[in-house]
């Protein structure tokens, strides 16, 4: 009889030390999915090999934000300083212009050759923009037949390189 009490107490005592041995490995492999899931979630395992072979450039982005140097791939984005000019007027009466300009760009790589002639671009526009009068830019056919001005302009200054599209942030005429 005491042989039998002895194994029942043995036999106690292993199960207990064999749940808690299974919580534990319960424990640890939820810890180590939680872990592999957060890895995965955040990016570090999905990043395509594409991306080691773009050029950095610093300054473009697709946003157009500055200075950030992420790695861009399709067009890309380029502000142009806000423009104010007076309208060509014929009577005393003054009208301004105000706009934000963006330019969009075929590639990455033609973002320097813009930034090396933004005085040349900028001039162009303000000289042209001067000489407009309230009427030419009533309605969208006049922005238009200013958005293909402008790009016909911007493009001769920055020859053999093109600016795919203009685009307008703010257009006001007062």
């Amino acid at each position: 009889m005491a042989d039998e009490e002895q194994t029942e107490d043995e036999n106690e005592e292993g199960s207990v030390g064999g749940k808690k041995k299974l919580i534990i490995i319960i424990i640890a492999v939820l810890v180590l999915a939680g872990a592999g899931a957060g890895v995965f979630f955040s990016g570090i395992l999905g990043k395509k090999s594409d991306d080691a072979e773009l050029p950095k450039i610093e300054g473009a982005t697709k946003s157009g934000a500055k200075g950030d140097g992420k790695v861009v791939q399709g067009p890309v984005y380029v502000e142009l300083p806000d423009f104010l000019v007076n309208l060509n007027t014929a009577g005393t009466k003054v009208s301004f212009l105000r706009m934000k300009v963006t330019l969009e760009l075929h590639k990455s790589e033609d973002m320097h050759i813009v930034e090396a002639a933004r005085p040349r671009i900028v001039d162009s526009c303000l000289t042209y923009l001067r000489e407009l009068r309230k009427s030419d830019l009533q309605g969208s056919a006049g922005v238009h037949r200013l958005r293909e001005e402008l790009l016909l302009r911007i493009n001769k200054a920055i020859e053999p390189t093109q600016v795919k599209d203009i685009l307008f942030g703010e257009f006001i005429v007062q």
